[in-house]
């Protein structure tokens, strides 16, 4: 039999409100926190619940007009539980029912072995249902475990008050785009780290990371009054993650290893690219309509030849195609400042996205760095100019896969990783991006996004209610918190949640990953998850062999 101490009973509710629950005698108000997991037990069904507020309540309003004296601690234990008492409102999230009925009404804790189904609320408990805390394997049943082997499960915290993993359903995370919120300071990148390391460790996806801060590849600075470093992806998984950078003297000086660089020449560059760094360049409409145009007479080299040509040569074009000459001569001026960008170069050598891309088929993670490259208009221009010929190019291959339907032409699932997203997912530039683009079309190529960002205000309502899974630290803005729960039903006990998280290591998950919406005290970031994740020390694979053979492959791929 049960031998757990009920907290409580239902007194009233509505399955659009919640429930009350009125609190035991014995049990202090003080140790029930809004984010913290209950179960109420029906008659027939249990009910998972999540706490969204907390009450005090007296019989009659006349202690309150005459209360006992702080000191009179007698008479405060006397009323305590009768004439006083605590209150909590509770939103069922799920409720599930074994399939043996008889387990259910006279055991709480359900056995390994137990058959059970989960069950969307449609119904709510009825009156004087006993309330309880919900048991590691309540938390199992609902949000399963890491070792199950027929799951891509991963463990990114635990609630804030049990040690019990909270785990994702990677296959379901990276099946649509999904998104990293907070603000400045909450721990974003963190967040984001743990999440890319588990994509690697279960396989479930290859990542394509555009690194603004140079945080994810090789190791990253830790906040806090003490100075230290965590370590990168390149660093947890060295055979398995490729660092490129867009400025090499700023890798070397941080003493990246074998990072390799990365240049986009002028020919590589589209007008939609242009159209997105408008406001960076101050381009104007009449700009851009004169760049189609030279694009459509001169072709991919557009740009290049557009920076040699003389003012003659200018007039004589806009004779001849009807173009601008005041727009295209601004638009000279204004194109001049790609000059400083030292990842862009007239001509290349070698196609370098084509690289990227043979190593994105062949299972690798790239994190492409920035360094010193980091402002809007690098960062925009680079990650839209390589995102645009990687979706293209996995068009085709989704194309070839649905004609012939076998196997070995499926695509990788690719993740890209964005920061800053709402500049390339703004309202007025979405539709234009290729960013916007993939949000729409999901799973429907096999490439997704993870977008970290802490203003999600200002990224367009049709994508953000395309977004899968939504991990939020915490937001003070209200229009940022009305942004996250775009498309969410009953919200409203939620937001509360969200308002009350800690500024650090605490995020509130929902969507597609889990079942429910939950608050973690997220996984740390130390040398426990480096043993956990299945790290090997960059030192043990340097070794005189291992070289010689990374050499070899680097040269079968023609580095």
């Amino acid at each position: 039999m049960d031998l757990l101490q009920p907290l409580g009973i239902v007194v009233q509710g509505s399955l659009s409100d919640g429930l009350e629950v009125r609190l035991n005698g014995d049990i202090s108000v003080e140790d029930m926190r809004v984010g913290k997991f209950l179960v109420v037990h029906g008659r027939h069904t249990r009910f998972f619940c999540i706490l969204t507020d907390v009450t005090l309540g007296t019989a009659s309003p006349r202690i309150l007009i005459n209360p006992p004296d702080p000191e009179n601690t007698f008479l405060t234990e006397i009323l305590a539980g009768t004439g006083t008492f605590g209150t909590i409102n509770l939103t069922p999230m799920l409720m599930f029912v074994p399939a043996n009925p008889f387990e259910l009404l006279t055991k709480r804790v359900i056995n390994e072995n137990s058959d059970f189904q989960l069950l969307p609320v449609k119904t709510i408990p009825s009156h004087f249902s006993q309330v309880f805390d919900a048991t590691e394997r309540d938390f199992r049943i609902v949000f399963g475990w890491e070792d199950d082997p027929h799951k891509r499960n991963f463990a990114i915290g635990q609630p804030i008050d049990m040690p019990v993993p909270i785990c994702l359903d990677l296959d379901r995370f990276v099946e649509r785009s999904n998104g990293v919120f907070g603000k400045s300071g909450t721990g974003k990148s963190f967040l984001t780290r743990l999440l890319l390391s588990g994509i690697i460790r279960k396989q479930a996806a290859v990542n394509l990371i555009f690194d603004m801060h140079s945080e994810y590849g090789w190791e990253a600075a830790t906040e806090g009054k003490r100075f230290s470093t965590v370590k990168g992806l390149r660093q947890l998984f060295p055979a398995q993650v490729q660092i490129y950078t867009l400025d090499p003297d700023s890798t070397k000086r941080r003493g990246v290893r074998d990072a390799q660089e990365l240049y986009i020449s002028y020919d590589q560059i589209d007008v939609e690219d242009l159209m997105l760094i408008r406001e960076e360049l101050n381009l104007s409409e009449a700009s851009l309509e004169n760049a189609i145009i030279l694009r459509n007479e001169f072709g991919k080299g557009w740009i290049s030849r557009l920076l040699t040509m003389t003012n003659s040569e200018i007039q004589e074009f806009c004779e001849q195609k009807m173009g601008s000459k005041s727009s295209i001569m601004a638009l000279q001026r204004k194109l001049t400042r790609l000059d400083d960008l030292k990842y862009l170069r007239p001509t290349c050598p070698e196609d370098y996205i084509k690289r990227i891309l043979d190593l994105i088929a062949a299972g690798k993670h790239i994190v492409i760095e920035f360094g010193s490259q980091s402002n809007l208009l690098s960062y925009m221009l680079a990650t839209n100019i390589i995102t645009r010929r990687i979706h293209h190019a996995y068009v085709q291959k989704a194309e070839r896969f649905l004609q012939t339907k076998n196997i070995s032409d499926r695509p990788q699932q690719l993740t890209i990783t964005i920061e800053e997203a709402h500049r390339f997912l703004a309202p007025n530039t979405a539709r234009q991006t290729i960013f916007g683009t993939i949000a729409r079309e999901m799973r429907k190529y096999f490439v997704t996004l993870l977008i970290v960002d802490q203003r999600p205000s200002g990224i367009d309502n049709e994508v953000m209610s395309q977004i899968g899974t939504r991990i939020t630290a915490l937001l003070n803005d209200e229009k940022d918190i009305d942004a996250i729960f775009t498309g969410v039903a009953g919200s409203g006990n939620l937001r509360t949640i969200l308002s009350k998280l800690d500024s650090k290591q605490q995020a509130l998950v929902l969507g597609h990953a889990v079942p429910m919406p939950v608050v973690v005290q997220t996984r740390l970031y130390d040398e426990t998850f480096y043993r956990a994740i299945g790290e090997v020390p960059w030192e043990e694979i340097s070794t005189p062999e291992v070289l010689r053979v990374a050499e070899a492959a680097k040269a079968d791929l023609g580095f």
